[in-house]
């Protein structure tokens, strides 16, 4: 039988059923986006669905966009979409507000979108590395660190 196991309350969803465990959507979540934010909100979610099969959904407060697990996702707020893209190095550029390490082999890099020009390069290569590397850095993130070899004395 297909079906998936809901990210938020772990329950098992037989495929076609109806399961809404949160009521966030993405159509919530971008509703009182002002006019220049909706086009950038359109503009980058376009430029992801470009990219390949992937799976894009709300959570909370936020729109994630992820293969296997999140690549990048968008905080959308009052002035600005919050967009945080997941590589495995930090991203030393203007555009660039703020670097988190997420993971052993990830960085979570913040840029701040306010209209829709903004969304081109670097920023959709930045995007298009993150879906590109994902499957490298999912394997290399669950890969079990090396055992250390004690040398007799």
């Amino acid at each position: 039988m297909a079906g998936h196991e809901c990210f938020h309350c772990k329950k098992w969803v037989e495929e076609g059923e109806r399961h809404d465990c949160w009521t966030t959507t993405e159509a919530a979540l971008t509703q009182d986006l002002s006019e220049d934010l909706r086009d950038a909100w359109e503009r980058l979610r376009e430029t992801a669905v470009e990219f390949g099969e992937q799976r894009i959904y709300a959570s909370h407060h936020s729109i994630m966009f992820s293969k296997k697990v999140c690549y990048f996702f968008v905080r959308p707020k009052t002035k600005y979409l919050e967009v945080w893209i997941m590589l495995g190095r930090p991203i030393k550029a203007p555009q660039v507000r703020s670097v988190m390490k997420g993971s052993r082999a990830k960085y979570a890099n913040l840029v701040r979108i306010s209209h829709r020009d903004e969304v081109e390069a670097p920023i959709t290569d930045w995007l298009r590395e993150a879906f590109d590397m994902h499957d490298a850095l999912h394997a290399k993130a669950r890969a079990k660190p090396r055992a250390r070899v004690r040398k007799p004395r």
